[in-house]
């Protein structure tokens, strides 16, 4: 068995099998880390998933999911980075499904990790556009299906790291992502939408087959670094990191009918960390 199948084989032993049964998921960032748990997990609640990623890796990882039985898997090859991308990957998936039952939007990742006065324009444009507009631009996509067929959910992945060390661009968009998430549910409710977001805090997971950004370079680079892993245990109660499961939980309970009674939150899920 591949680590891979070994996961999907763990995560559907904890699922809560036919929760998302009938349901039609969209996952951003679906190709590794958080998307692909969340993928993961969906597929073994029975729900019919469309995964999204700019990375072909995607592609590999939805036909592995099809293997695990249950829904339908589909993969979009995407940069939600521009909406062009975002618009291409909704249409598709609603025109899969006829309808989108959950979206929940993954894309987002440090890039550089150190102190502000060292970051330049172009890596702070960066780290916003890679955190902030995926999320901005597919909120956008898949509003109108979502009004027109008078249901939704939408679960944005925000971070507690908007209060934290050497990441002050990453966590200006993220904070960005805390204000769709507030805004757009007041706006979205009245058409039967619901708008939440987790806030994960320092998440355990495997090597990255597709880095965010380039290496720490040297000794400074990794200082800065250190520092990051340094507060984030410090700021969790529970003095560890977490696991993609325990992520992938949140958002599957928050996606689902068991949380129809919430809205315009931002639950951490950080070990006590609330960002």
């Amino acid at each position: 068995m591949t680590a891979a199948k070994a996961a999907t084989a763990a995560t559907a032993l904890t699922a809560h099998v036919g929760r998302f049964a009938g349901k039609k998921a969209l996952v951003t960032g679906a190709a590794q880390g958080i998307g692909l748990a969340v993928a993961r997990r969906l597929v073994a609640e029975s729900a019919d998933v469309v995964l999204v990623d700019r990375s072909e890796l995607v592609l590999e990882v939805a036909a592995e999911l099809a293997e695990q039985g249950g829904g339908d898997t589909h993969a979009i090859v995407a940069d939600l980075e521009q909406y062009h991308g975002a618009e291409k990957a909704v249409a598709e998936a609603q025109e899969r499904h006829g309808r989108i039952d959950c979206l929940v939007n993954n894309v987002g990742g440090t890039i550089w990790a150190k102190p502000y006065e060292h970051y330049t324009p172009d890596q702070i444009q960066a780290e916003v556009q890679r955190s902030l507009f995926p999320t901005l631009w597919t909120c956008r996509a898949v509003l109108p299906y979502l009004i027109e067929q008078r249901s939704g959910t939408i679960v944005n992945v925000s971070s507690v790291a908007t209060r934290g060390v050497n990441r002050v661009p990453y966590a200006a968009a993220k904070g960005g992502v805390n204000a769709i998430t507030a805004s757009l549910a007041l706006e979205a409710a009245p058409y039967g939408i619901r708008v939440v977001a987790t806030a994960p805090g320092g998440t355990e997971a495997p090597a990255r087959r597709v880095a965010r950004g380039p290496a720490a370079q040297g000794g400074q680079e990794e200082t800065w670094y250190r520092q990051i892993v340094d507060q984030t245990v410090a700021s969790s109660l529970m003095k560890r990191y977490g696991s993609l499961d325990e992520q992938a939980a949140a958002i599957a309970f928050l996606a689902s009918d068991e949380a129809s009674y919430i809205t315009g939150s931002v639950l951490p899920v950080a070990g006590g960390d609330l960002g």
